[in-house]
């Protein structure tokens, strides 16, 4: 109760600050609306300063998905939905880490800030008061229209969501930092081409193929070459596809029986769908790995299975990808 009614007197508040800053007078005895409009007459004819300019240089015009969106020039109060990992990239730290209570955040980043709900109400948005919201496509128009009401809010264009490099140079524009993307991705760049480099010697031609071990329902999902958490191993390290993953016109399949069977690529790549290998409540999950379809496999055999952390092969941001890198380099090289 009381959090609403602190959401409720914080609406009110940016309502009422909304109200003064479009110069109403209504509610104030005539006299002093009449002495502070002469007082402000006298101050522009001494000062004359350009209120429309500098208004202009607090703001910004930007195109996002949905249209035309208003940004402060220099946001400090930021909420990056998910998007985290790419303020890491640009040195920026959000006013808060995205989470939601089914498959929690992305721990990988280790964020020294306080977790927000993702299903929170209006009013903790409210008192949470971002001056720039940054949203990915995760955001449909409606939600996008409910956050705009609450602050700025910039939702990503849905051409670059499956391009990590063309992420962080929007968002490093949003900011108005645009040379500090340029230099992460330089050193992005750097570390892809080294790590191909390294891979192509280690494996070559041979096939890899990502798996991810749904522990709710104890099935399989292949995820595809274009898929945004992993497609980055097979565009910028250079691994070759298993041929299912490179035919694959969606982003991720659930395998039958039939299909585990016939799932011959030379190198496995494996993660859990929630939580971590330890976890007692993937206990029966990660038993059923031992049974004789997916024993059988090539890769099971030769052992070329890796066993992989969920939050970072289930993310596609570019932090995220340099952990892929580095396991990689770990399992395929040493």
């Amino acid at each position: 109760m009381m959090k609403k009614k602190a959401g409720l007197i914080l609406a009110m508040s940016l309502i009422l600050l909304t109200t003064a800053a479009c110069g109403t007078n209504e509610g104030k005895p005539a006299e002093e609306s009449a002495d502070n409009q002469a007082a402000a007459s006298s101050n522009e004819q001494a000062e004359q300063p350009e209120p429309a300019a500098e208004s202009k240089e607090d703001v910004r015009i930007l195109q996002d998905e949905f249209g035309e969106v208003q940004v402060p020039a220099h946001p400090e109060r930021i909420v990056a939905l998910y998007l985290e990992d790419y303020l890491s990239m640009l040195g920026v730290e959000p006013v808060v880490q995205w989470y939601h209570p089914n498959w929690g955040q992305q721990d990988y980043l280790d964020l020294d800030v306080p977790l927000f709900d993702a299903t929170s109400t209006p009013e903790a948005w409210l008192e949470l008061a971002p001056d720039l919201i940054i949203a990915d496509g995760a955001i449909d128009a409606d939600t996008y229209a409910t956050l705009s009401k609450i602050a700025p809010t910039y939702r990503l264009p849905e051409a670059i969501l499956l391009e990590p490099e063309a992420i962080l140079t929007q968002i490093a524009d949003v900011l108005g930092i645009p040379e500090k993307a340029s230099a992460a991705i330089s050193d992005y760049k750097r570390t892809m081409e080294e790590t191909s480099e390294q891979l192509q010697q280690a494996v070559g031609e041979e096939t890899v193929a990502v798996v991810r071990l749904n522990v709710g329902d104890k099935t399989l999902a292949l995820f595809g070459m274009n898929n945004r958490y992993t497609g980055n191993i097979y565009h910028e390290m250079g691994l070759t596809p298993h041929p299912w993953a490179r035919d694959m016109e969606g982003f991720q399949e659930v395998l039958s029986d039939e299909a585990i069977a016939d799932l011959d690529a030379d190198h496995i790549i494996l993660f859990p769908s929630d939580g971590s290998w330890e976890d007692e409540t993937n206990k029966d999950a990660v038993q059923w790995l031992d049974q004789p379809l997916w024993q059988s496999l090539p890769a099971v055999q030769n052992e070329h299975v890796y066993i992989m952390g969920r939050t970072h092969w289930q993310s596609g941001g570019m932090t995220a990808n340099l952990l892929k890198a580095e396991d990689l380099l770990r399992v395929m090289t040493e």
